[in-house]
């Protein structure tokens, strides 16, 4: 893949929208920092104007369309800022990029929302998937008429999808189980509140701390998993309804959203600190609740680059014909804790 402005970004230490004003000249910026990036930019092998004048020079209309699912959930917010950073950088290229947002996790909707961008133009597409058959059918059915598509943050096992950017969910749930065994007494029990049954990395991070904490801690009792659907009102009363059932309750592992609903079940029975909490997901409420104490694990899988690169690896494929580096782009497994924050 091409050097992008991401990549400088990391390399100089700075956002992604300095790099373009030093690279453009754009805005206001120290001369000194604008400087160095573009030294980082030349030793990295940047070329800033090839794909631009190159796709001026072909006309070839490339246009990119994005599917994301649980659009409205705060994880998704860095996805999206991700996203929406790609579109601009490859749209100064010469291209376009149409993003379409969903609240909720629908396959129909999805579905949908892939037959329309096709009709619009587009030469690939980037979907938040779901587990579900329709949606694997428009997968390989986009592939076979040579539209890619790109899944990420979610996968389709066993469909012709070119390659997927999101975090291992499975080992994720692995590292979680590992963190839950070493901080729970003996004996009790421990639940596991997940997000949809259709989720690829929902069952996956489920799956994952199912099997390494049965294999960790035989002592202590393992409950049906439960099911909240990305809502806190939901997983506050699952929350409630386990601590009313079981006063042996020890430990919570939520393997998508709802936080807030489980940290407010366990204030309101005063079970605070004796209920070991572990989550995921850098959200800026799930950080205020890992520095209050309120939750003892946080696991990141970085949300910018999910929204990023598959923008940016689509352009690749259609421009330059080039193939992504590997079938599985995992993000990086982050474990947090209120002592490693950085502010």
């Amino acid at each position: 893949m091409a050097v992008t402005l991401q990549q400088i970004a990391k390399e100089a230490g700075v956002s992604r929208g300095t790099v373009d004003r030093a690279l453009n000249n754009r805005g206001r910026i120290n001369a000194e920092v604008a400087d160095r990036i573009r030294k980082i930019a030349d030793e990295m092998g940047y070329q800033p104007n090839r794909a631009g004048r190159a796709l001026a020079m072909s006309k070839r209309s490339i246009t990119i369309g994005v599917v994301i699912q649980a659009a409205d959930t705060p994880f998704m917010e860095k996805v999206i800022e991700g996203a929406e950073d790609a579109r601009a950088e490859v749209e100064r290229m010469g291209a376009d990029v149409m993003i379409r947002k969903i609240d909720d996790f629908d396959a129909g909707m999805a579905v949908e929302a892939m037959h329309e961008l096709r009709a619009a133009g587009c030469n690939g597409i980037a979907v938040v998937p779901v587990d579900d058959e329709r949606l694997k059918e428009t997968v390989d059915e986009f592939a076979g008429e040579n539209i890619p598509v790109i899944t990420f943050n979610s996968d389709i096992e066993g469909s012709g999808r070119l390659c997927f950017v999101g975090q291992d969910t499975f080992q994720s749930g692995r590292v979680a189980a590992g963190l839950m065994a070493d901080i729970l007494p003996g004996g009790g029990k421990v639940l596991v509140i997940s997000g949809y049954p259709t989720s690829y990395g929902h069952k996956n991070r489920t799956k994952g701390f199912l099997q390494e904490f049965g294999l960790l801690r035989e002592d202590v009792g393992i409950l049906d998993v439960q099911y909240d659907f990305d809502d806190d009102r939901m997983a506050e009363m699952i929350t409630q309804g386990m601590l009313k059932e079981y006063e042996d309750l020890t430990g919570i592992y939520l393997a998508a959203s709802g936080v807030h609903g489980v940290c407010k079940a366990l204030e309101e029975q005063g079970m605070e600190g004796k209920v070991k909490v572990i989550s995921n997901d850098l959200t800026s409420q799930n950080v205020r609740y890992l520095e209050e104490g309120k939750i003892r694990f946080l696991i990141g899988q970085d949300g910018y680059r999910q929204g990023y690169e598959p923008v940016m690896i689509l352009f690749e494929k259609i421009f330059d014909g080039k193939e992504p580096e590997k079938e599985f782009a995992y993000t990086e497994i982050v474990i947090k804790t209120k002592y490693n924050l950085v502010c």
